[in-house]
């Protein structure tokens, strides 16, 4: 699944007259190469949820052929659901057998996606989300073992700790995650909520994992001046 469904506030002017995820690194639309990153690692059914302009995003994908995707739309038009009430509206495409992966749209990388959830296989959690060791504001925090401890919000002081530990590790989140399916017998939370909450209620009792893949190129492409970022590493 790839969330696509922001309002894009640190994106303007772009986001005054179109979708964040149609925003173009060196001629091609963030969604695009989300959706052909995804094929590299043979996930070729993919879910994308719209709000904020969606109309351009069904005409982007219908005249691009899914950009050779089959791609499912979640209509959040009537209420932005944030990341995880986005999830829960598609629980019907995705609560099988099958492990799948989200990431958002305004997020490139060349991650490893095949060793990411290969880790995932290997270890058996409920959850697997990839991080690295870059600078931000907010961190999750981690155990030697890299498990998921709690969140903490450096600029403000903030934390929310699921589990008491000593030691903990300060890891930036790369918004790309891979989810057993029973995660959707796990959620209590209705509406709109993000899966940050998720996540650190789950902790508690769930093994959810940090797979870090630091060295790897990743750019949020959040704000319009991380476009030329973009564009130097993604070609």
């Amino acid at each position: 699944m790839i969330f696509a469904a922001g309002l894009g506030t640190r994106f303007k002017p772009w986001t005054n007259e179109h979708p964040k995820a149609l925003a173009l690194v060196n001629g091609k639309s963030l969604l695009q190469r989300n959706v052909e990153y995804l094929q590299q690692f043979g996930i070729k059914e993919v879910i994308v949820n719209v709000h904020h302009f969606a109309n351009q995003i069904y005409d982007a994908v219908k005249k691009n052929n899914g950009w050779g995707s089959t791609i499912y739309i979640s209509d959040e038009q009537d209420k932005l659901l944030d990341t995880g009430g986005g999830l829960l509206k598609v629980k019907k495409w995705l609560d099988k057998k099958e492990l799948f992966v989200t990431l958002n749209a305004d997020i490139l990388t060349d991650l490893d996606l095949g060793k990411l959830i290969a880790f995932h296989r290997e270890h058996q959690p409920l959850i697997t989300m990839a991080v690295t060791q870059r600078k931000t504001s907010r961190y999750f925090l981690f155990d030697k073992n890299n498990r998921l401890c709690g969140w903490r919000n450096t600029a403000t002081g903030e934390e929310k700790i699921s589990i008491v530990k000593p030691d903990l590790q300060e890891r930036a989140y790369s918004c790309v995650v891979v989810f057993d399916p029973k995660i959707f017998s796990s959620i209590s939370f209705t509406g709109k909520f993000s899966l940050v909450d998720v996540y650190l209620a789950l902790a508690k009792k769930n093994l959810i994992l940090g797979y870090d893949h630091t060295g790897d190129r990743l750019v949020d492409v959040g704000k319009t001046e991380s476009v030329a970022k973009a564009e130097s590493l993604f070609i």
